[in-house]
């Protein structure tokens, strides 16, 4: 496995790596960028990965600074699992100058949900990943489910600008208790990663409710968050929501996902389940 510390190099060994998978990461790797990195190489000749902590994404008061960078842990999964090319520019390779031009999403997608909570966060998200579709030119990109309006904001950038590349999303990987594993999650002290597997539980019974005919969105969602509230939770909030757009379901056949934010302690935690 070669890693490649700046734009040129990687474009010079992505010329003759026929087909070619991006896994964008932002590294701390755990078992779901590994899956999309096995999924990545049923698709393609070669996986690239890329690890970067993007400064852009990063609200005032976030993590960025705390983040944790692994790179050497990282670089040991992935050629365990036979990824060819590992990107992993520093600032100054990514961002010479300041970033003056950005990719702005279409404000109804992104001022909501996480959008709402997180300002600024896939302006900073969009801009990075195509950036980095610029970099590598793969011809498929790989996204994980967890990260829910993430992909949509990304899968409508691609489709909107018409961007050679396929978007395709990775399944959610969850802990045996139904946590969906985070890099995050290693903020958790010990109680409160006993304690984390409430919002999963929840997702759940608000998707068999729906699934069984309770169409009370309104009545499920706030019942949700009051008991998270209850149990010591910080919830932003628990919404049933058209797939396709996150937009609130105009009728119940469409396909719906159940999305969830919620801070334990420090922790914020994300999740969804699709209805």
């Amino acid at each position: 496995m070669q890693i490649h510390h700046t734009i040129a190099d990687l474009r010079a060994a992505r010329a003759s790596a026929g087909k070619v998978a991006l896994v964008p990461t932002m590294g701390n790797l755990h078992e779901g960028h590994i899956a999309l990195m096995r999924q990545a190489a049923e698709k393609a000749d070669c996986v690239i990965a890329s690890i970067f902590v993007n400064r852009l994404q990063f609200g005032a008061g976030e993590d960025f600074d705390r983040y944790p960078r692994t790179l050497a842990a990282d670089c040991e999964k992935l050629a365990a699992v036979g990824v060819k090319h590992v990107f992993a520019p520093d600032e100054a390779e990514m961002y010479p100058q300041p970033q003056r031009y950005h990719v702005e999403p279409a404000p109804a997608q992104v001022s909501i949900l996480e959008g709402e909570f997180r300002p600024g966060h896939f302006r900073g998200v969009a801009t990075v990943v195509l950036k980095l579709l610029n970099i590598v030119q793969p011809d498929i990109a790989l996204f994980g489910k967890k990260d829910y309006q993430q992909l949509m904001v990304l899968s409508n950038m691609v489709r909107e600008l018409a961007l050679p590349v396929e978007v395709l999303p990775g399944d959610t990987v969850r802990a045996d208790d139904g946590l969906a594993l985070s890099s995050r999650n290693g903020y958790l002290s010990d109680d409160e990663r006993a304690r984390a597997t409430l919002l999963y539980r929840l997702l759940c019974r608000i998707r068999d409710a729906v699934r069984a005919g309770n169409h009370d969105l309104l009545k499920l969602e706030t019942d949700a968050m009051d008991e998270l509230a209850a149990a010591g939770w910080q919830p932003d909030y628990v919404a049933v929501r058209r797939r396709a757009d996150l937009q609130p379901p105009v009728h119940m056949d469409d396909p719906l996902v159940v999305l969830a934010a919620a801070r334990l302690g420090r922790t914020r935690l994300i999740d969804n389940l699709e209805i």
